[in-house]
């Protein structure tokens, strides 16, 4: 089951968006979404400089999800967006584990497993690495500073590749730099604490506990939202929001829906890319084809 809360087609502030413009989505991911903790889908679109907030859905079910993503789209509609979930698995994981080093065959692989031997066979490799470096990590992690992608607790965003990338592929998403698949629909990997922390530093602005939806929080949402709203990011792009949109961002104590707004910043500024003529949307020429990159993230640096 999916809800839509909609917004007026211009925001306090914003210009007219022109037709031709992408459609922009930005997706807070849940590999359990439920009626508490919905996938959140923050959509909008972007004119010089300017990203407007034209509505947020939620999702409760992973079908509800893949269903929506799989829907028909006008010939002349093309939809870009930014998905806070891996899009692959650290290079030195999979080789030590003897899985395919082709992306399509490594993620055919992992799709196949359960989530019990998922962990188990994680837990495995951390229980013979030293202490220090029990994970493995992607090329992108550092620039990043996500989470690894093998990580199965606190987040446990291992099972939320397992959970959301097969939804992408059915519904032919095209990764660029992964999987092509239909040019009208573009997936990015996104991170929403990327670009939080650009703003707030380690600061909190969000927890999934009501007990910790301190005010402390809230006050750093009310920060980071304002600086959004000015486009004090490096990003050089201002989120235009109506009164009532920002005050539902700033009450979520959760954090989705703002998460959900700032991988649509995300789509935004790799949507400025591709209209530059970069056919990987921002995305670094040298990015490994098995562990895929965070858009956004700085580029690694050039082999010497």
């Amino acid at each position: 089951m999916a809800t839509r809360v909609t917004a007026p087609a211009t925001a306090q502030g914003s210009q007219r968006i022109a037709p031709s413009a992408p459609h922009l989505l930005g997706c807070d991911f849940s590999s359990s979404p439920s009626q508490r903790k919905p996938i959140v889908v923050a959509q909008g679109q972007a004119i010089a400089g300017q990203v407007q907030l034209t509505g947020l859905q939620y999702f409760h079910s992973l079908d509800a999800w893949g269903q929506w993503l799989a829907q028909p789209l006008p010939p002349d509609q093309h939809w870009i967006g930014a998905f806070d979930l891996p899009f692959g698995l650290p290079r030195e994981l999979v080789q030590t584990l003897g899985w395919p080093l082709q992306w399509h065959d490594c993620i055919a692989h992992y799709q196949s497993l359960t989530r019990a031997h998922i962990r188990d066979t994680f837990a495995a490799f951390c229980a013979a690495r030293p202490a220090g470096s029990k994970l493995a990590h992607r090329a992108t992690d550092g620039p990043a500073g996500s989470s690894p992608s093998m990580k199965w607790v606190n987040p446990p965003v291992a099972y939320m590749l397992h959970a959301g990338l097969p939804y992408l592929l059915a519904a032919r998403w095209h990764l660029p730099g992964l999987h092509t698949g239909h040019p009208q629909r573009v997936a990015l990997e996104g991170y929403p604490g990327l670009l939080a922390r650009e703003v707030l530093g380690r600061r909190s602005y969000k927890s999934d506990n009501p007990i910790q939806q301190t005010p402390a929080r809230q006050q750093a949402r009310a920060e980071l939202l304002t600086a959004l709203e000015q486009g004090h990011t490096r990003l050089g792009l201002c989120l235009q929001l109506t009164p009532e949109q920002r005050a539902t961002l700033l009450a979520d104590g959760s954090g989705d829906r703002l998460d959900a707004v700032l991988c649509l910043l995300q789509a935004a500024w790799a949507s400025t890319r591709h209209a530059a003529g970069d056919a990987l949307y921002g995305l670094p020429a040298t990015l490994d084809p098995l562990e895929g990159w965070i858009i956004t993230a700085p580029p690694p640096p050039c082999p010497v």
